[in-house]
């Protein structure tokens, strides 16, 4: 099955999604891909990997890190399937970052990697913003990288763990007005999901709801206002978003 939300007369309202990319309310009513108005798909804490793939790590010329690269993210960060994000003025650098997701499904405290993925309830797609030109050291992304307003989409739905079966060979791809910029493969993660979710409850519990963005493989490229950004996920989903400018993201604000 596949769980959304959307804001439908004002209210966040959870949904289904069917074949067709629709969200189907309770009534049985159906709102078309683009005539919806789609959330984040889920609440709950944000964990986010960096340097999880050892080609991406590379990239940015760091060496693959020998325990979870992990850091928390504010609800400021999260829009839904075909939203906007705002790019800011006079930065030089800001890049996507294609991710599989994993969301918890229930509660978890000191689980074994032999039962972690019993916890994992489903998968959704995420985009993961950065802003390069204040990255000081990836060890420690700070706020004006990494926790700016809309500069993680999430979603458009999350589909259940069972339909997807094993995470570890799934392909991620990015465009960049239907140009392909970005292409890997999960199994090339440095730290898998059992891992992760092992690791992560011995630190805290984890609730229904929590996100785990599972890192992003080489690729990247700067993005610019106008753009149409869409991320892939083989068996999860395929989420779109739009650049804007900073003018144009505060006179949303205030309208």
């Amino acid at each position: 099955m596949k769980r959304a939300r959307i804001l439908h007369n004002g209210q966040p309202t959870d949904v289904t999604v069917n074949n067709d990319h629709q969200a189907v309310l309770a009534d049985g009513t159906t709102l078309n891909e683009n005539d919806a108005h789609w959330l984040p798909p889920c609440d709950g804490k944000i964990f986010v990997l960096g340097l999880n793939y050892a080609d991406h790590a590379s990239e940015l010329a760091f060496s693959a890190p020998e325990e979870p690269l992990v850091f928390l993210k504010g609800p400021n960060t999260l829009i839904g399937h075909n939203q906007k994000t705002c790019r800011p003025d006079n930065v030089d650098y800001m890049h996507y970052e294609a991710e599989l997701v994993a969301i918890i499904g229930k509660t978890a405290k000191n689980v074994s990697r032999e039962d972690a993925m019993d916890y994992i309830g489903g998968y959704t797609v995420g985009n993961d913003y950065a802003i390069r030109d204040y990255l000081e050291n990836y060890y420690r992304p700070n706020l004006r990288v990494k926790s700016r307003d809309t500069c993680t989409p999430v979603g458009p739905f999350i589909i259940d763990a069972d339909e997807v079966g094993d995470p570890s060979n799934l392909e991620l791809k990015a465009y960049i007005n239907g140009e392909l910029k970005q292409h890997g493969n999960t199994k090339d993660m440095i730290f898998d999901i059992p891992f992760l979710v092992e690791y992560l409850s011995a630190i805290m519990t984890l609730s229904p709801g929590d996100m785990i963005f599972t890192g992003t493989p080489e690729g990247l490229a700067d993005v610019k206002p106008g753009d149409e950004v869409v991320i892939e996920v083989e068996k999860v989903g395929r989420l779109t978003n739009h650049i804007i400018s900073e003018d144009e993201y505060v006179s949303s604000l205030k309208a």
